[in-house]
């Protein structure tokens, strides 16, 4: 990898149609295509860690938590540039794990951070785990690229595939053109008529379906607006347009919580 191969992958553990939904939400122009068996990816169609001087880790984080909010499925976020690779995986509610090589492949990350990995994932504690613990351990052989493909390698033996030229060290632009030229399908922001839409499909078909009404949903809601006021705000003031999108995210689901157990209210 070089200064010019900056690049990112946002991989959801969902089919394309699970995923087309959340991704509406974070406003932002995606291509969405199949990544093997009960796996999608979403590539960035443009560069905002370019546009907004934000760190391209920084980004995928914040997009990654945001699509995770509400879903039952994790979402990993890869990333590369000139001096680092790594990655973020978010899960719901829980505070996102992941970890950073340098360019030429020094592990800076936490041991426990690849174990938390593992777990969440729910991989093999002790087949899976074997083969991530080499990606912790100094390695003159192995660059930041290498450390990806190794770990992309422990994921495919869980359903996950990636084409060729949609691996990392690829370029940003080199990833769009051959999404593009596989199929993908675009995913933008079309108006929050839609976004509702996409609210209430995520919602009623993830893990709160059964807290859409009723004194839990509305705990609920107000719990997500609670935290999400406070970290957009953070989002805007440090610039850190990722993070930004994760509470917008959350006080979106607070307020569609609402307004949706007020609604069935007006209509049963």
């Amino acid at each position: 990898m070089n200064a010019t191969s900056v690049g990112a992958l946002l991989l959801c553990r969902a089919e394309p149609a699970v995923v087309r939904p959340p991704a509406h939400l974070l406003r932002e122009q995606q291509l969405l295509i199949p990544a093997g068996q009960n796996w999608s990816m979403l590539v960035p169609e443009g560069k905002p860690w370019l546009d907004g001087g934000e760190p391209v880790d920084r980004v995928l984080a914040g997009w990654a938590a945001a699509l995770a909010v509400g879903v039952n499925w994790p979402v990993l976020a890869l990333w590369w540039d000139g001096d680092r690779a790594g990655f973020t995986l978010a899960s719901g509610f829980r505070r996102p794990v992941g970890y950073t090589w340098l360019a030429d492949g020094t592990p800076v990350g936490e041991d426990e951070a690849m174990r938390t990995f593992a777990t969440r994932l729910g991989l093999d504690p002790v087949l899976d785990m074997q083969a991530l613990e080499p990606l912790t351990l100094p390695d003159p052989g192995s660059d930041a690229r290498i450390r990806l493909l190794g770990l992309i390698a422990v994921l495919a033996r869980d359903g996950l595939y990636l084409p060729m030229g949609m691996t990392p060290g690829e370029s940003a632009d080199r990833l769009r053109s051959v999404a593009r030229a596989l199929g993908a399908e675009p995913v933008e922001w079309s108006g929050w008529r839609d976004a509702v839409r996409a609210e209430l499909d995520v919602v009623e078909g993830g893990p709160l379906g059964p807290w859409l009404r009723g004194p839990k949903a509305r705990l609920l809601a107000a719990a997500q607006l609670a935290a999400g006021v406070p970290l957009a705000v953070w989002g805007l003031r440090r610039r850190s347009g990722g993070w930004a999108v994760a509470g917008a995210v959350l006080m979106a689901h607070g307020v569609l919580g609402l307004a949706y157990d007020r609604l069935r209210e007006r209509t049963v």
